[in-house]
């Protein structure tokens, strides 16, 4: 099988400007700071970042936020990124907000090949401006679209060489649905061990949805 393992530089370096890339975690759980701060290092701009916040001071996204190397801003949550309310305000279309279930499941249907989701969620509100409205056995439903990325990186607690990952607890949140939805996942995680290592049953995340594996800090 084989090796998946890379330096954050190596695996980094695939990502283009302009690209649109998923990040893990919520808040600072379970979130991919040292391939985020790759990221900044090497300068990738022109970014579209789904992610379900953008972080507060500390943490990665937050930076590359501040840092200007995102033009676009996919999440559910950003009040505690004062940078992202700027950018909100400048230019209202740069930043789009859902519901964290709403786009935890439009990741989802991206990630399982659907075209988008049927969901009552914002029915009646701000929400649903824009949006096509279905009824089903008179009940009111937004159509919101499947959502994909071309890169998605993601936090896992432990990986084998070939990618196969183990996601403890609550950092399970996005990292699970993002690694279906992107055309290559960089896995950050804790502790790399070798094929063979993992019990199945343990396992997360296949590695045939994982591009490359980076040891985080």
């Amino acid at each position: 099988m084989k090796n998946k393992v890379f330096s954050a530089q190596e695996a980094v370096a695939r990502v283009k400007d302009g690209d649109h890339i998923m990040v893990g975690g919520f808040l600072q759980g379970g979130t991919p700071d040292v391939t985020v701060r790759e990221l900044i290092r090497q300068g990738k701009k022109n970014l579209t970042v789904t992610s379900n916040d953008t972080g507060r001071e500390g943490c990665a996204v937050y930076d590359l936020v501040f840092a200007g190397h995102v033009d676009r801003v996919i999440a559910d949550y950003i009040g505690l990124n004062p940078k992202t309310g700027q950018m909100m305000i400048e230019n209202p279309d740069s930043v789009q907000l859902f519901p964290q279930g709403t786009l935890a499941e439009k990741i989802r249907a991206g990630g399982f090949g659907l075209g988008g989701i049927l969901t009552p969620t914002g029915v009646g509100t701000i929400v649903e401006q824009g949006k096509e409205k279905i009824t089903i056995d008179d009940k009111e439903y937004l159509l919101e679209l499947a959502l994909r990325a071309d890169v998605a990186m993601i936090r896992a607690h432990i990986a084998d060489e070939a990618g196969n990952l183990v996601i403890r607890g609550t950092a399970r949140n996005f990292n699970v649905v993002m690694a279906f939805a992107a055309d290559y996942v960089i896995a950050e995680v804790d502790e790399i061990v070798p094929i063979g290592e993992l019990d199945p049953n343990h396992v997360t995340i296949p590695g045939t949805l994982i591009d490359a594996v980076v040891k985080g800090g």
